[in-house]
């Protein structure tokens, strides 16, 4: 079984996803900083794949696939870095996270093989459109039993929100906001009723709500109405404030989503 799949289907509290891109502030600390998330206790690690324009994203994840890509950091290197994830000892999902252009410059199928290789359980791309995924990239991806995790946003209509979710078989990434990723101090009414209006379609696919997930009342807020969430820009700059210590950046924001 895919350890996503595992995950949710063992799950006895909220999930915790966290993301940081690969490369920042250590290019050689990728799997580092997993070991340490996974020994802080958080359940599933999504990676970002360093881009140029990485158009779904706020000014602190921007910065920090800036940051990476004048560091050297590729998706060949990272590859080389993942190697050694399994054999580290880390046994968590471990998602990827890059938009399309790189990809398909690395090559499709040989991208989603070496995921596989490397232990590699999932992948968001933002920008590839639900109909060429299921059309041109979704038989290549279950070959290597590579879940491709699919987003939907307050803008998704019902229709295409059931077609999403009845070919999904990892979960949904449920975007809170139609804008860029970045820290929120709380969630507008309009963003409940949204949250509101998914959980009442009673969608069979597990759902995580990322984007703008940085403390107490987001976090609340986002696991009444999902399984759990995606946290991005908050340990992002966490991380860069303790050096690369992800040991420290992820205790201040385990106290975040506690106490803030």
């Amino acid at each position: 079984m895919n350890r996503i799949n595992k995950l949710f289907l063992d799950r006895q509290k909220p999930v915790l996803s966290i993301y940081f891109c690969a490369g920042t502030p250590d290019p050689e600390a990728t799997v580092d900083v997993v070991r340490t998330l996974e020994l802080r206790g958080v359940d599933m690690v999504e990676i970002g794949i360093p881009f140029s324009d990485p158009l779904a994203d706020g000014p602190v994840i921007q910065g920090a696939s800036t940051q990476a890509l004048r560091q050297g950091m590729t998706l060949s290197r990272l590859m080389g870095q993942l190697a050694g994830l399994r054999p580290a000892g880390v046994s968590i999902p471990v998602v990827l996270m890059g938009y399309l252009n790189p990809v398909l410059q690395y090559g499709f199928e040989r991208f989603c093989r070496e995921c596989k290789a490397c232990g590699v359980d999932g992948v968001i791309i933002p920008d590839l459109p639900f109909d060429e995924y299921m059309r041109d990239f979704r038989p290549t991806a279950e070959r290597y039993d590579l879940k491709f995790i699919l987003l939907i946003t307050p803008e998704t209509s019902e229709a295409r929100i059931r077609q999403i979710d009845a070919h999904t078989d990892s979960f949904l990434y449920m975007v809170s906001s139609a804008s860029v990723t970045g820290a929120q101090k709380d969630f507008d009414e309009a963003r409940h009723k949204y949250f509101r209006r998914i959980a009442d379609m009673h969608l069979r696919s597990p759902r995580l709500i990322g984007f703008g997930i940085s403390n107490r009342q987001t976090y609340e807020t986002a696991t009444r109405y999902a399984d759990g969430v995606i946290v991005g820009s908050r340990f992002v700059t966490l991380l860069e404030a303790y050096g690369g210590d992800a040991g420290k950046a992820i205790d201040a924001l385990h106290e975040a989503l506690r106490h803030d």
